[in-house]
């Protein structure tokens, strides 16, 4: 018997480097795309959930009006008013929502355009809630940025446009949620 050549050991090693580094690719791939679709499904819930707050602000204001002016007035404050649950500002420049800022009827809520056309970063705290407190007990900083924007499609429907950005292994990804919100009745 005779032993291997140098030539056949060479052929039979890289083989057996092709054999495992496909595979590892592979699985590479895998773990950086189930990360992507991970960061996607949470800016998609948080989309979602800045529509939701400012739809929470248009029944609020509603609510409140109720037994006063009415709800064609709520509807007139919610879109032009200087209350805080009204969405002017919104209109000239993105704005950023954090539900931990007063949220309630007659108390004021959380929607301020952003300063300098930058929003801040989220912050995650151990409860599991999103917030821009950076000095929330225990809140890590997340990648994600949500800004929402308000455009008057006629007198009695105006479009909201919540939008959550990241940047995750040097590309920005964006999720955008759009709803229509018309006067409540």
């Amino acid at each position: 018997m005779r032993g291997f050549t140098l030539l056949e050991t060479l052929v039979a090693v890289t083989i057996l480097t092709l054999a495992v580094a496909g595979p590892l690719t592979s699985a590479s791939r895998a773990v950086i795309a189930a990360q992507t679709a991970s960061q996607q499904l949470t800016a998609s819930y948080l989309a979602q959930e800045g529509i939701e707050y400012v739809r929470l602000m248009r029944d609020d204001e509603s609510l409140a009006f109720y037994s006063g002016g009415g709800p064609a007035s709520a509807w007139t404050d919610f879109i032009t008013g200087s209350s805080a649950s009204s969405i002017t500002g919104c209109r000239s420049s993105a704005c950023t929502l954090d539900p931990l800022s007063s949220m309630g009827t007659g108390s004021g809520h959380s929607l301020s355009p952003c300063s300098g056309n930058s929003c801040g970063s989220l912050y995650l705290r151990p409860d599991g809630i999103y917030t821009e407190q950076s000095g929330a007990a225990g809140a890590v900083k997340t990648p994600y940025t949500r800004t929402l924007q308000a455009v008057d499609i006629s007198a009695s429907d105006e479009r909201i446009t919540s939008k959550v950005q990241w940047v995750s292994r040097g590309t920005t990804y964006t999720v955008s949620v759009t709803d229509h919100l018309t006067p409540w009745e």
